[in-house]
């Protein structure tokens, strides 16, 4: 029914969100520098808190015991 791909990707979800922040807060950081926009900073900064809270979330769901 869905391509193989998205199927892959929905699986994964909880990092590849972790990842698809990372790279919009490199982006937004880098844009911010360019063009010398406090408010495009900001955008990165709130994304880079995100993904590492993510990333924090992540790893420590990955070390709970499965309790399936």
């Amino acid at each position: 029914m869905w391509p193989e791909w998205r199927v892959r990707l929905l699986r994964r979800l909880d990092i590849v969100l972790v990842i698809f922040e990372f790279i919009l807060s490199v982006v937004f950081l880098s844009i911010s520098y360019v063009v010398n926009s406090q408010y495009l900073k900001g955008v990165g900064v709130g994304l880079m808190i995100a993904w590492v809270t993510g990333a924090i979330a992540y790893v420590i769901k990955a070390r709970a015991p499965n309790t399936n």
